[in-house]
């Protein structure tokens, strides 16, 4: 891993984090993931001019990634409405690394060496220390259902990034597959929000146009640096730089929607810096 990679992936991860945080800023999440899902499709729409188109062999992978993501959306839609931004994103955000580990070494092939296995596992225990502090810290009884859909979240997110790792190696270009991507996941949610409220939709997406547009930029802009980072780096150690994000969403909701970080998140937070330290030790 590169120096190049892991900025690269590190940006993703903060813009990971605002996008997230806009979207659960608007309190109807179907009209917050219609206006990202029908904007990343019109953005992907328009690289796709530009853009090479994908090679044969990375459509199963993208078609197959596509309705992952679809889940994922959902997922994640309904851990927002359940639960605080800051349990349920890092939960659903720290449940990913070893799960795309272990689906990297079983279905990909992929050796980690011992610095990148080393650096993987203290940044998911940082991850992990964030998200149980985030329940423990909440005061109240754990929400299971919350608990479910966030978990649920995290495995769909280990899920896509070993598909879409497999797919944009295959398809010779990052940015024709972020592009088809985006064209393929970003209309279920718009169809179905369509279905639901019908004639009174876009008076809903106006008030929030703005913010869920901008939100759509930054998620595509986030996930075409990291299918980027996974043409030039094994997929677990990016899965795991990537899932700093939560350090960055445990802030975010510290300064913007009073949640307390403390000390708990910043020894996360420094275990998350040893495990990037590891993994650029093994490049």
């Amino acid at each position: 891993m590169t120096l190049l990679v892991v900025a690269a992936v590190l940006a993703a991860a903060v813009t990971h984090a605002v996008w997230n945080a806009l979207a659960h800023t608007i309190e109807d999440q179907k009209v917050a993931f219609t206006l990202i899902g029908g904007g990343g499709a019109v953005i992907g729409g328009v690289i796709a001019c530009f853009a090479p188109l994908p090679a044969g062999g990375a459509w199963p992978a993208l078609i197959v990634s596509a309705l992952v993501h679809v889940g994922y959306q959902a997922l994640l839609m309904r851990s927002f409405t359940l639960g605080d931004f800051g349990q349920m994103y890092p939960i659903a955000r720290g449940t990913a690394p070893l799960a795309v580990t272990v689906l990297a070494t079983v279905f990909v092939g992929e050796r980690l060496s011992g610095w990148q296995l080393t650096g993987v596992v203290f940044a998911s225990a940082g991850l992990v220390g964030v998200a149980l502090w985030g329940i423990r810290g909440s005061g109240a009884r754990p929400h299971w259902p919350a608990l479910l859909a966030a978990v649920a979240t995290g495995l769909s997110i280990a899920a896509y990034t070993v598909i879409d790792g497999v797919g944009v190696r295959a398809s010779g270009t990052a940015l024709g597959y972020i592009a088809w991507l985006m064209i393929l996941e970003g209309l279920a949610i718009p169809a179905y929000a369509l279905y639901v409220h019908r004639g009174d939709l876009l008076a809903q997406l106006r008030p929030h146009a703005a913010r869920g547009l901008l939100g759509a930029l930054l998620s595509v802009s986030a996930y075409g640096l990291v299918l980027w980072a996974q043409t030039r780096a094994p997929l677990a150690p990016v899965a795991a730089l990537r899932e700093s994000s939560i350090i960055v969403g445990a802030a975010i909701g510290a300064l913007f929607f009073k949640e307390r970080f403390g000390a708990p998140r910043i020894a996360a937070a420094g275990l998350m810096v040893v495990g990037i330290g590891l993994m650029l030790r093994a490049s």
